[in-house]
């Protein structure tokens, strides 16, 4: 065979279109991307695979390519005795999934760069993360791992499978299995949960965890306080969500300049992250300040939200609607764009700096104190910016106002903000998720309701764009578009992250289309996914790629876990359903999972939410009209709803007609029989624990009904 011929003879990821993959795509190891063709190679020449599992903006990625992938020495044993396969996790989570699980089983930890040794068969029998090329502090050397375990695959064959084998099973156990006898979900379950999370609360610094770091933001955890506090009125609930809040917008997660969250904090006070953003984290935390503004009225909340889709628009946004996925941690140094990329670089300043780019000597000053720039830094010796005084300190140092404050402040921001604009950017990931996608989307409709209709009319491009591009009319839904490639079946959290995003669409917007849209992928949803027997959502298909285990997503991690988005959607649209079949997969989902739910609920927030849901009922909201009034819009986006439902509705039975044939229902689905406009204007039911109010003209009254 030629080395033409033979597809482990050169390294194949230069024809495959993840980021991730063509940065690798110029290493001397002979990367495969994971498929048939790699996977068949590996059992026909009994080769032990290398895994390595990475995304295109992770910092310890980049180190180890740096330090051993690029390297010939390291190439030649990788070529030699390994099939070396290089795998995208925001591509293939499944994957991912698999051997994160017994990374954390076996070591008791994941992370990325994931590196896996498995048998021809896709069994692991070594598992780490980032391995440094020449033994330190502990950590062995990569070279040193790829000879040991070339070696006992070649003399100890017996042991190495026996231990695979055991792995798997073990995977297999955390991963696929489902208890043999359902249980019950108590109905205190959101109490429950929200005093679990309290015994981690950080109520010093904010968040969760009060050791050296790092701290990720927790969205989940704070959604169960939020829902927890409106169910029971405790206080304590509500105030770990603002100590939270007000400490990741005041603290260095947050952009100050440029508006979004980057991935977590290195540290406990949240003053140096990790530089990446991710789409996924500037949805769903925007999403939570707009929740806790609903709920507070605190203007702050709503400025952080703004300002995060603003980022999300200005810099992630594809001309066409959808989203991409990620920046970069690292770029070239203002002061060296030649040189080799830096962490933070893009991010954070010096005095110099900062007076180079604020034209008035005093507003530079001003600047400086307010955001804690320094001569030393807190990174490297350079600052990455905080709110390190505030504006009521500033005036009264200053001897001025606080309004003189806050207008040279913000000159300041601008000034700093479009000459940060000139330096070398960090590197984006233009691949379009659909998953991903559809949780920006359920920020921006959220958006759309609590601060500008125009929000929703950016969610709405975002769901066409995926609606053109990634489903293919007949429910079969793709999970990657790039450059005008789509690929990879969807997984369980594109559906149903995706028709979560369509349906808020429809409660921002009234259209139909979204809500058909939503219901159409819910459906192939539960088709695809849903194991009757098991009583369980599987994240893959039926009849999807064989692995070595069919996962389950139950907990959340840095996404909700798709198994309680997907159930909590089901609840919501059932009321859309003249049938109860989404309703009993939602049932049979919470049932099979009481024991982990009961259990375990802070690791399980998204089916906490989801069983408070089940439980507690729905707060819906019916307005009959041919389009919801302005002021009624901006009453209910300005309302803390738990468990809302906003199902808009023609006013007319006729009207009503055409869109249930729209979506194929003979007869009208509870959440609108019934409930015509009256006298000609503008009608609203509010319904919660089988119980609606009497048809009102007045939203206010409406809401008055469901609080008392």
């Amino acid at each position: 065979m030629s080395d033409t011929d033979d597809p482990l003879a050169r390294n194949r990821l230069g024809a495959e279109g993840s980021p991730y993959l063509q940065q690798h795509a110029d290493n001397p190891v002979n990367w495969q991307p994971w498929d048939e063709t790699a996977l068949q190679a590996a059992r026909d020449r009994d080769k032990p695979i290398f895994l390595s599992v990475g995304y295109s903006s992770c910092h310890w990625c980049h180190v180890m390519a740096e330090e051993s992938f690029e390297d010939e020495s390291v190439a030649e044993i990788l070529n030699e005795s390994f099939v070396p396969i290089k795998v995208d996790r925001e591509e293939r989570p499944d994957v991912d999934s698999i051997y994160q699980t017994i990374g954390q089983l076996m070591g008791g930890r994941g992370g990325w760069p994931l590196s896996v040794w498995l048998t021809p068969d896709q069994e692991p029998f070594y598992v780490g993360t980032y391995f440094p090329k020449e033994p330190r502090r502990g950590s062995p050397g990569f070279l040193e791992l790829l000879e040991k375990t070339r070696d006992s695959f070649a003399n100890d064959r017996e042991e190495v499978e026996d231990r695979a084998e055991q792995w798997t099973d073990a995977i297999e156990g955390e991963l696929e299995s489902t208890p043999d006898h359902p249980g019950e979900v108590g109905g205190d379950v959101i109490e429950t949960a929200a005093n679990a999370a309290m015994r981690s609360a950080d109520r010093e610094y904010g968040g969760f965890g009060a050791g050296g770091g790092p701290k990720f933001p927790q969205p989940g955890r704070l959604h169960l306080l939020l829902r927890a506090h409106a169910r029971t009125g405790r206080d304590p609930f509500a105030d770990v969500v603002d100590e939270t809040l007000g400490a990741m917008a005041d603290g260095g997660i947050y952009d100050h300049l440029g508006g979004g969250f980057h991935r977590y904090s290195t540290d406990r006070e949240w003053v140096v992250p990790h530089f990446e953003k991710m789409l996924y984290d500037n949805a769903e935390i925007p999403r939570l300040y707009l929740t806790a503004f609903q709920r507070t009225g605190n203007e702050r909340y709503a400025d952080v939200a703004a300002e995060t889709l603003a980022f999300c628009e200005r810099e992630l946004r594809h001309e066409a609607g959808g989203f991409f996925s990620t920046l970069d941690a690292r770029s070239p140094p203002p002061d060296d764009p030649d040189a080799g990329d830096e962490e933070g670089a893009f991010y954070t300043w010096t005095p110099a700096e900062v007076h180079d780019a604020v034209a008035d000597e005093q507003a530079a000053k001003l600047f400086c104190d307010r955001f804690g720039v320094t001569e030393a830094g807190n990174f490297e010796r350079t600052t990455v910016l905080t709110v390190s005084e505030s504006v009521a300190d500033l005036a009264q140092r200053y001897d001025t106002t606080i309004e003189d404050v806050e207008a040279t402040l913000s000159t300041a921001r601008e000034q700093a903000f479009s000459a940060r604009a000139e330096r070398p950017r960090p590197a984006r990931d233009e691949k379009i998720l659909a998953s991903w996608n559809g949780l920006l989307v359920s920020a921006f409709a959220e958006a759309g309701l609590a601060l500008d209709p125009s929000y929703a009319e950016t969610a709405a491009a975002a769901v066409s764009f995926c609606r053109e591009h990634l489903y293919d009319g007949a429910g079969g839904l793709s999970r990657r578009y790039k450059d005008g490639e789509v690929t990879i079946d969807g997984y369980l959290e594109d559906y149903a992250f995706l028709a979560r995003g369509a349906f808020d669409t429809y409660q921002a917007s009234g259209e139909l289309d979204h809500l058909a849209f939503a219901m159409d992928l819910a459906e192939a949803m539960v088709d695809r996914f849903y194991d009757e027997s098991a009583g369980t959502l599987y994240f893959t298909p039926a009849g999807g790629e064989a692995l070595v285990a069919r996962p389950q997503e139950l907990g959340d991690q840095s996404t909700p876990a798709s198994a309680g988005v997907a159930a909590e959607l089901l609840l919501s649209l059932s009321h859309f359903r003249p049938d109860d079949r989404f309703e009993a997969v939602a049932e049979s989902v919470l049932e099979t999972h009481a024991d982990r739910i009961e259990g375990s609920p802070v690791q399980h927030a998204s089916l906490v939410l989801a069983a408070d849901r089940y439980t507690g009922g729905s707060t819906e909201l019916t307005i009959a009209a041919e389009s919801v009034p302005e002021a009624w819009r901006e009453r209910i986006g300005e309302t803390y709803l738990p468990a809302r439902i906003l199902a808009p509705r023609p006013p007319t039975a006729e009207g009503l007609r055409s869109w249930l044939d729209r979506l194929g229902f003979e007869a009208a689905p509870p959440i609108w029989a019934d409930r015509d406009a009256r006298d000609g204007d503008p009608t609203v039911y509010a319904c919660r624990d089988f119980s609606c109010s009497p048809p009102k003209h007045d939203v206010d009254a409406a809401l008055s009904w469901l609080s008392d």
